[in-house]
């Protein structure tokens, strides 16, 4: 036996006696959790320094306020979204008097949790935190392209969890590999949609149930007569925070000729704002996670004129915040996810192109819109379909833990936070009881 294989078998054989259902158990999990950010909060920021040369006080926001905020409120509101339901007495006609319905949710088992590099961290336990409240088992498997910050989740998890219930298994691709292998109740997988389709080809060998967590391009619409100072501000801070480094960072801005001009030139501001005259010497400013993204990056910078940026470095994996204009739709960097610090213009007559765009291409993870009209807001809405929508600030939708976070076709599968992490890693059970008499 394998040592993964008899991983899999204890978190297994603890989830058969029980110990995870009980409500205790769980708010006992999160709070631990919750101080395994408390407690390291500096060795998580030096660790995604390491690896992404992440800047603080994005490390503190992100990867440790982020998911102390998502387990605070599965704390607070655990019980109620747990909370059978019961159907009225006028919903069971024709069964005899007494029948009593409804539902409840029980946990499926052990999850497999497969996380990625851009925030390590936060992508990481926030699902293993939303598996836990909803009463599994789980083994987590962090990215190895962040070794540091995998090797300090190897480290703490243990320490502050369950060790019979959850544990942490590091490697690269023969280890997920052996993973896959094995049979889980749920995969949740947060990635690319090659290694997406992997993951879903092995999870069908045991007929598991998958969540993937995808990207896409995330497309920006921005109308005309919009206050552009505000726009450009909002859009480079989605844009550039991580290098670019996020899954639901506005990809590319579709807008009218005029507006480009005018949008550029404020982006340009917008940055110096935020990262000096040379954000190279910024300590606000990150760098690409390794050389094979950096060469993958750096071969877009010719999509377009340069309308801002540009300067790269490949010894210290820094590209410069780019702003691309006079982008054609074939051109390269339209053909693929950026995931790095490179925004496109294209240029659209309006909102009807605009949004013939969106639809002939991918399902985006995301779409925002910078729109003053109403009747802009509900044709966005209406005629386009993607993960989420969002108005006037980019990413915010994130923030809300309320909201589902997922995709829809190309762009993913399923969706978490919040109660939406119960439904996930939960099975909504039905329940009837008839009188024997």
């Amino acid at each position: 036996m394998s040592d993964i294989t008899s991983v899999v078998a204890r978190l297994r054989s603890t989830f058969r006696t029980g110990s995870t259902k009980p409500t205790v158990w769980r708010k006992q999990q999160l709070v631990a959790l919750r101080a395994l950010f408390t407690d390291n909060r500096e060795s998580i920021a030096d660790a995604l320094f390491a690896d992404l040369r992440k800047p603080r006080p994005e490390a503190y926001a992100a990867e440790v306020d982020f998911p102390i905020r998502e387990i605070d409120h599965t704390l607070a509101e655990l019980d109620r979204w747990l909370a059978p339901t019961e159907l009225a007495a006028d919903a069971l006609a024709g069964l005899p008097e007494g029948t009593t319905a409804g539902t409840f949710y029980e946990p499926l088992g052990t999850v497999l949790v497969i996380a990625p590099w851009n925030y390590p961290v936060q992508l990481s336990l926030v699902p293993v935190a939303g598996a836990l409240a909803a009463g599994n088992t789980v083994l987590l498997k962090p990215s190895e392209l962040a070794p540091a910050t995998s090797a300090l989740m190897a480290r703490l998890v243990p320490r502050y969890l369950d060790p019979d219930a959850v544990a942490v298994v590091e490697g690269g691709v023969p280890e997920t590999t052996e993973l896959l292998a094995e049979r889980f109740d749920h995969i949740f997988y947060t990635g690319n949609g090659t290694v997406g389709r992997i993951v879903m080809r092995a999870a069908a060998e045991h007929l598991t149930p998958v969540t993937l967590e995808l990207g896409g391009k995330s497309p920006v619409f921005v109308d005309r007569d919009v206050d552009l100072s505000v726009v450009a501000t909002r859009l480079a801070e989605a844009k550039f925070r991580n290098a670019g480094q996020t899954c639901v960072a506005p990809d590319y801005v579709l807008t009218d000729p005029a507006t480009a001009r005018e949008l550029e030139v404020a982006l340009a501001e917008a940055v110096e704002s935020m990262f000096g005259d040379d954000p190279r010497h910024s300590d606000a400013y990150g760098r690409i996670v390794n050389a094979r993204h950096f060469d993958r990056v750096a071969a877009l910078l010719d999509s377009g004129t340069l309308a801002l940026g540009g300067r790269t470095d490949r010894d210290d994996l820094y590209i410069a915040p780019t702003v691309l204009s006079g982008v054609k739709p074939d051109a390269a960097v339209m053909q693929e996810e950026i995931f790095g610090p490179v925004l496109p213009v294209v240029e659209v007559a309006g909102l009807d192109e605009a949004i013939a765009f969106i639809n002939d291409r991918d399902k985006p993870l995301a779409l925002y819109g910078f729109t003053e009209s109403e009747t802009t807001r509900v044709r966005l809405a209406s005629e386009t379909s993607s993960g989420g929508l969002g108005f006037g600030l980019p990413m915010a939708h994130l923030r809300v833990p309320d909201l589902p976070f997922g995709g829809v076709g190309e762009s993913g599968l399923g969706s978490y936070h919040g109660p939406h992490s119960i439904a996930t890693f939960s099975h909504r059970r039905a329940r009837l009881d008839v009188p024997l008499t």
